[in-house]
């Protein structure tokens, strides 16, 4: 098992919580993307219920995020395999947590393990930046970072990710996201 970032297994203090699960297996991707949106503003709406006040900001950012992280999991996911697609919402007594769970080939890991390096020793912002102006240069970019720079630019987040290797499935390696985001930046 691998950890990068500010990750965490356990979440003892949550006072509610939401968990998503998708067998991506069951539809083509095309047909899934849609469901990503409507998955990601179900649970906007169902975590606004829980401020008082205008909700619009913490809508947004549970929406955005909720739709980054389930892009991410179905774009990268090893469909060979099974294993569902989990998304979950924490809601804690200073921040909500954010974590996918979904299965990705092996061949994927060093790539996707480079690129979270990139994102955890570099400045957000100037990364950004240079994101934009590389994705435009090359449109075809496979894996850009651009979401996650976005929450961390965006909505103060910090992130983290769990790699664990499956042991009845050796081609493949869960690989949890995390994304935190503190009270004060809803």
């Amino acid at each position: 098992m691998q950890v990068f970032g500010d990750y965490q297994d356990q979440l003892t203090d949550g006072t509610e919580y939401l968990v998503l699960c998708f067998s991506p297996s069951a539809r083509p991707l095309k047909e899934r993307w849609r469901n990503n949106g409507l998955s990601a503003g179900f649970m906007a709406d169902y975590m606004a219920t829980f401020f008082t006040g205008d909700s619009r900001g913490i809508k947004s950012a549970v929406n955005f995020i909720a739709n980054e992280l389930l892009e991410n999991a179905m774009k990268y996911y090893d469909y060979s395999t099974d294993i569902p697609i989990t998304i979950s919402l924490y809601l804690l007594s200073d921040k909500l947590v954010f974590r996918t769970t979904n299965a990705i080939n092996r061949s994927y890991v060093q790539g996707y393990q480079d690129l979270i390096q990139v994102l955890l020793s570099g400045d957000p912002e100037e990364l950004y930046f240079q994101q934009v102006e590389h994705n435009h240069a090359q449109p075809d970019l496979p894996q850009s970072g651009l979401g996650f720079l976005t929450m961390i630019n965006d909505y103060q987040a910090t992130l983290g990710w769990r790699f664990m290797p499956l042991l009845m499935q050796p081609q493949q390696v869960e690989v949890a996201t995390m994304v935190q985001l503190p009270s004060g930046s809803l």
